[in-house]
């Protein structure tokens, strides 16, 4: 059986670097695991069926249309003010801005590609007008996107959250800090560039334009500030937060700033049902293939590799070799998460390991993915707002991957980055 399993990874590989929907490769994938094994055909449809069923799935679509309803009315502006305002008199000021503008816009998204989508097409052409190199200004957007999906609301951590029933509100807690650690680590990077290439800041530093701007800003960024607030002190549940969510963005948009019009709001429900509908096809059909692959025995060959691999009892190395498993499967596959964890989970489990630190982990390792070839999704998505050769916008990204790879080695070697919040406030 582990042969037919390699067999149907292969061909899943080879559907999805053919240019076939991934929906399509998933389903085409089990088709064959069954017409081999000689499985019940209707196991995909219950099994698909089964992977969308899950209660705390409601919040995708909620959390993506909250995002939408922002990113429609043209909030994003008012960020992007205070960005300037607190970090633009440093040393490649714009750039370092483009970093916290990811971090103020991404935690009301929640979707790296989303966030990049809305935040990308502001500031990929400020940054070019400003004498910064077009592959450059594309890389680090790109980059800073992943900020958001670490930083709640979070998209990946629903969808991890659905496949291994972790606490939805433990996880969005998880990861604030290493969201903001990760600002930290590629404004460090962007310091050293700038030093290097002689970018200049943008201006002085001024209370009183931090304080006007932040005046307009602070209602943007009460969303992800509430949730936390209400998840931290019981107010409501993961799921009623996105529901919270969406009444803010419209309270913000229509009533506040007046921004929200027909047409706007249009767009943004059929922009939410379309990319909702994607995601929980890719759900439904990647839990049809983790099915398959526990059928193939995969699960119990990972664990028992592992084990023969590193006999000795040490968490970490096998974590990483986890790791370096999603690394290698998110360069080609996404959404990386519903995919490789019903894989992943039973060793997880055989491991005793803390399921809210690797959710941060892989979530991370999602990031790291749509940066880094072939696929490299945000790469290719950067490169087509800033119009831009791709090759050289991931000649422009290596540095600030370096930084993600030294992040990804801090947070599993300092579990608790991730799991402090959560512990303190249980």
């Amino acid at each position: 059986m582990l042969g037919l399993a390699a067999l149907i990874l292969l061909a899943l590989c080879v559907f999805v670097l053919i240019g076939l929907p991934i929906v399509i490769s998933l389903a085409a994938s089990v088709l064959l695991f069954l017409a081999f094994s000689g499985g019940w055909a209707l196991a995909l449809p219950q099994q698909t069926l089964g992977g969308v069923g899950d209660y705390i799935l409601i919040t995708l679509p909620l959390f993506i249309l909250a995002g939408g309803i922002m990113n429609a009315t043209g909030i994003a502006d008012k960020l992007f003010d205070f960005g300037v305002a607190l970090v633009g008199w440093m040393r490649g000021g714009l750039a370092h801005v483009d970093v916290i503008a990811s971090v103020m816009f991404g935690g009301m998204i929640g979707t790296s590609v989303a966030d990049l989508a809305g935040s990308g097409s502001v500031t990929i052409p400020k940054l070019k007008a400003h004498g910064y190199p077009g592959p450059f200004a594309c890389a680090v957007t790109a980059t800073s996107s992943g900020i958001g999906v670490l930083i709640p609301p979070s998209s990946p951590m629903i969808l991890y959250s659905a496949v291994t029933g972790t606490s939805l509100g433990a996880l969005f807690l998880a990861g604030v800090i290493p969201g903001l650690l990760m600002a930290v680590a590629m404004m460090i990077t962007i310091s050293i560039l700038a030093r290097r290439n002689g970018w200049k800041a943008m201006g002085t530093f001024e209370w009183s334009e931090v304080i006007r701007t932040g005046k307009h800003a602070i209602l943007p960024l009460g969303m992800p500030g509430l949730i936390l607030f209400g998840l931290m002190f019981g107010v409501f549940t993961a799921t009623e937060a996105g529901a919270f969510a969406v009444a803010y963005a419209l309270l913000l948009s229509r009533v506040v700033y007046r921004t929200l019009t027909l047409s706007n709001m249009r767009r943004a429900l059929v922009d939410s049902c379309i990319l909702t509908g994607e995601v929980l096809m890719v759900v439904g059909f990647s839990t049809a293939l983790g099915w398959a692959l526990s059928q193939a025995g995969v699960p119990a060959a990972l664990a028992n590799g592992l084990q023969t691999v590193f006999p000795f009892e040490n968490t970490t190395l096998k974590i990483f070799a986890l790791l370096l498993i999603a690394l290698i499967a998110g360069m080609v596959l996404d959404p990386l998460i519903p995919m490789i964890m019903p894989v992943l989970l039973p060793s997880l489990m055989i491991m005793d390991v803390d399921l809210v630190h690797f959710g941060v982990l892989m979530v991370t390792t999602v990031v790291i993915g749509q940066v880094t070839p072939p696929v490299a999704i945000a790469l290719l998505v950067a490169a087509k707002i800033g119009n831009e050769d791709v090759m050289k916008v991931a000649r422009a990204n290596m540095p600030f991957l370096i930084a993600l790879f030294l992040f990804l080695i801090l947070l599993v070697l300092v579990p608790s980055l991730s799991t402090a919040l959560p512990e303190i406030l249980k």
